[in-house]
């Protein structure tokens, strides 16, 4: 019993001398492997930038998953397609690889797949010795499994065809790993006299969500007809909570953990935030910390720990304060710049003989006798000279532009951009997220009056409050609420879901849009989500997000009308009828998600180029994508809604301290006034003060907490006066 590559390490420990090794090969992990395709580009005097070595390295292991050798690799598409990348190298690089790996006596982890394979097809006599010891082999997540996966296993089974294999198609999340739905979904075709048994008792959740559930993956069109069932409890339907901002939705998940707690008990390893990608936990971070709610974020780092992140920070740091260390340490050759450690040794040791910061040294190379060659010189002053232009503007740009203009000039955003494998796109969506961040920081500070301009050094202060306040202020039991990527979540079961996000051009995520097959894998994905609820689901949206520059309105997942109105019920929040189901306003907004600044520009393979290459890992975003159908009126009308009004008591207003009760100059505003704001959601004017460009007004928001805005920045509609 075991894992594939487990298995088969032990079948080719035993047989390695019929392929040439010794029985005592090495295993190479991701990072050696990674290693010698780097060595080898070096040594063939390729540029490492058209030739990045870890694309290099998982474009050989996508090859030998699809059973390419590199002779066959050379002679097929894959090498026509790196001709029009022009990536030509890559089959002469693999060649290469594999001989070094040879001569070495070792073995990647896609080899001991490739590697079984090739011993069974050159070997049949070894073939069957093992396939007459293994008489009966199963399987577990069949889903799961890869096209030389399946190989191995038709090889095994050739002749006794006792196989039986586990799995659920509505549960194949990994495309993007080379998972093939095709295996488990062509099983009774690969064995014409297979008998199918289906467990379709749900023993986790309630039935209503798992009646959910069942509505959302009935519209997908290839998978084994299931119907599952739960004798659990009915439950409580599904909620639906639509946001003004991700702000507010971050805000009402917070509200709704703290409330389900004091209505029902329970702690917070109760609850779990799941999203479609890594860079949407910063919102939900920041308002956790601000609300002291413990978390944790489960497979992966917090969002300001992440190294794109920490290197963007280090740059901010360094321009505010040149003399930090640590700062200056991290940046000085990132992106590379040819500043070797060699060259840091020099810098250190001067620092250390002359009591200066290794800042004044390099500004200073001459006067502190730092002994190296012109060029190297030359890219200190170069280095010296961006940093000091900067630091001119520190008191000129606000937070979020000269931010921008240092992520820029560095080569932090080409680095960043310049790479589209899945781990470079995610390093891409953070760093979005993260300059989505310092806008909404800029604007609300403006907006609330509290700062009349917005520097570098005021957003960094804010950062070291949040990451100090880290997820170690955790309660006496060690419970925390999980923060997890969907992925991440496979398995997994908590008692309260929320599946944040729910947006169009983030769930479905915009690099599945331009085929069925890759939106069926995005809704298996939602389906998931739902059933790793047990006793209660809410879904969350959010009307509008700082991305890219600008706020972007989006709309709410065409995934929300698969599911049946039936089983979901919506909270109208606020004294305003602007909540509305999803997809029947903003449509005249349009798609300006793949609008991006320039110095962003992300240019991806066209789709064609894709259809034509099975390997690749992901599909490039459609640069057009059609809008989502129009909800039918029968489905909103059918939808169960509540409307939860101002119940709260009003705050006591001494009316002296008022200015006026009607605002003056804001003829449309009072006291006792409802808004509408755009970031902060919906509110009650319990305030007013000051007059002209100074005039605040004191707001109650019903998921936001009491915000006081300055007027002349304040972005609002008035609902009733």
């Amino acid at each position: 019993m075991g894992t594939f590559h487990s298995i088969f390490s032990r079948i080719l420990r035993a047989e390695a001398e019929k392929l040439g090794y010794g029985h005592d090969f090495t295993i190479y992990d991701q990072g050696d492997s990674r290693s010698l395709v780097k060595t080898i580009i070096k040594e063939m005097g390729l540029d490492e930038k058209q030739y990045v070595h870890t694309s290099v390295a998982d474009r050989i292991s996508m090859a030998k998953n699809h059973l390419l050798t590199p002779q066959a690799y050379a002679r097929g598409e894959q090498a026509k397609l790196d001709m029009q990348k022009h990536t030509p190298e890559i089959k002469n690089i693999y060649e290469r690889y594999a001989a070094r790996c040879k001569q070495a006596n070792a073995m990647d982890f896609d080899d001991l797949l490739l590697n079984t394979y090739m011993l069974f097809a050159q070997h049949d006599e070894i073939r069957l010795n093992y396939a007459d010891r293994f008489r009966y082999i199963l399987v577990d997540e069949y889903q799961d499994t890869n096209f030389v996966q399946q190989a191995i296993v038709m090889q095994l089974t050739r002749e006794h065809r006792h196989i039986c294999v586990v799995g659920d198609d509505a549960q194949s999340i990994y495309g993007f790993r080379g998972a093939n739905i095709d295996n488990i979904l062509n099983f009774t075709e690969s064995f014409g006299d297979a008998k199918s048994f289906k467990l379709e008792q749900n023993y986790r959740s309630t039935q209503m969500i798992v009646q959910a559930a069942n509505s959302l993956i009935s519209h997908n069109v290839r998978q084994i007809p299931k119907k599952v069932f739960s004798d659990n409890e009915k439950g409580d339907k599904i909620v639906f909570k639509q946001a003004y901002s991700d702000r507010e939705e971050s805000a009402i998940v917070c509200k709704e953990i703290k409330n389900l707690m004091k209505r029902e008990g329970g702690g917070f390893g109760d609850f779990a935030i799941l999203y479609r990608t890594n860079s949407q936990s910063r919102s939900f971070e920041e308002e956790m910390r601000k609300e002291n709610i413990p978390y944790r974020v489960f497979g992966g780092l917090s969002f300001y720990q992440r190294k794109e992140i920490k290197d963007i920070i280090a740059y901010f740091r360094l321009v505010t304060n040149p003399n930090d260390e640590e700062a200056f340490r991290r940046v000085i050759n990132y992106p590379a710049r040819g500043i070797g450690d060699t060259t840091m040794t020099k810098i250190a040791m001067a620092s250390n003989a002359h009591d200066a910061s290794l800042w004044s040294i390099v500004c200073q190379p001459v006067f502190y006798g730092l002994e190296l060659n012109k060029g190297t010189l030359a890219k200190l002053e170069k280095f010296c000279l961006m940093v000091s232009q900067w630091k001119e503007k520190l008191h000129m740009l606000d937070a979020y532009q000269l931010g921008q203009e240092i992520i820029r000039d560095s080569g932090i955003s080409k680095e960043i951009y310049g790479k589209h494998e899945p781990e470079d796109l995610a390093r891409q969506e953070n760093v979005v997220e993260f300059l989505a961040g310092m806008q909404d920081y800029v604007e609300s500070r403006r907006e609330e009056g509290l700062l009349d301009n917005v520097f570098l050094p005021d957003f960094l202060q804010e950062v070291a409050m949040l990451t100090d306040l880290d997820s170690d202020s955790e309660d006496e039991d060690g419970e925390r609420v999980s923060l997890m990527t969907i992925h991440s979540a496979k398995g997994l079961e908590f008692p309260t879901v929320f599946i944040v996000g729910l947006e169009d051009n983030i769930f479905p995520s915009p690099m599945s849009s331009d085929s069925v097959r890759g939106l069926e894998e995005e809704r298996r994905l939602f389906y998931v989500a739902l059933t790793r609820a047990e006793k209660r689901c809410f879904l969350t949206c959010a009307q509008n997000r700082f991305r890219y520059g600008k706020v972007e309105f989006g709309n709410p997942s065409r995934f929300l009308e698969d599911i049946d109105p039936a089983y979901i019920r919506m909270e109208l929040i606020g004294n305003t009828d602007s909540y509305r189901w999803p997809m029947t306003y903003r449509k005249s907004v349009g798609n300006n998600h793949d609008e991006k600044p320039g110095w962003m520009q992300n240019p991806h393979p066209v789709a064609s180029q894709f259809k034509a290459d099975p390997m690749r890992r992901m599909v490039p975003p459609k640069q057009e994508r059609p809008m989502p159908p129009n909800l039918s009126s029968t489905f909103i009308e059918k939808i169960e809604t509540v409307k939860l009004l101002h119940l709260k008591p009003m705050p006591r207003i001494n009316k002296s301290e008022l200015t006026t009760e009607i605002a003056d100059g804001v003829s449309d505003i009072c006291v006792g006034s409802i808004i509408e704001h755009q970031r902060f959601g919906v509110g009650t004017v319990i305030m007013l003060e000051g007059l002209g460009e100074n005039l605040k007004a004191t707001v109650q928001f019903d998921n936001s907490g009491i915000k006081q805005l300055l007027m002349k920045f304040a972005r609002y509609k008035v609902v009733k006066r």
